[in-house]
């Protein structure tokens, strides 16, 4: 079966850090790029940090970048995304998300992109 299970999130002060991790089972993992994506109440789901199957390059948005790493464990089929800083505006549900890569150097950025999905952990940044 294909699965990807984030986990990590949890309630953070401002200033505070988190590490989430996405186990992902029952497909190539090596061969797979992947993304984080967020979701806010009342809002639609964006981009966090993406990358490539190989690690080769990895993209984070503007709001996160210097602040969220993302890295991955290809013998463990583990990524990582790192989140030091956080702000309340970084509360939301996270979701990581696979896709096979045309390239072992691509990542992707759009949700469209993906097919699959594990289901979220909650990031709640709060005093």
């Amino acid at each position: 079966e294909v699965q990807l299970q984030a986990s990590g999130g949890g309630l953070v002060q401002p200033g505070g850090s988190l590490r989430l991790s996405c186990a992902a089972s029952g497909f190539a993992f090596g061969d797979y790029a992947i993304g984080w994506f967020r979701q806010a109440p009342g809002k639609e789901r964006e981009v966090v940090s993406c990358i490539s199957a190989r690690a080769d390059n990895t993209f984070q948005s503007a709001d996160v970048r210097g602040r969220f790493t993302i890295s991955r464990d290809n013998d463990k089929n583990t990524v990582y995304l790192q989140m030091n800083s956080l702000k309340p505006k970084d509360t939301a549900v996270y979701y990581c998300a696979a896709r096979a890569a045309r390239s072992s150097r691509y990542y992707y950025t759009q949700s469209t992109e993906y097919d699959v999905w594990g289901r979220g952990t909650q990031v709640t940044v709060s005093s």
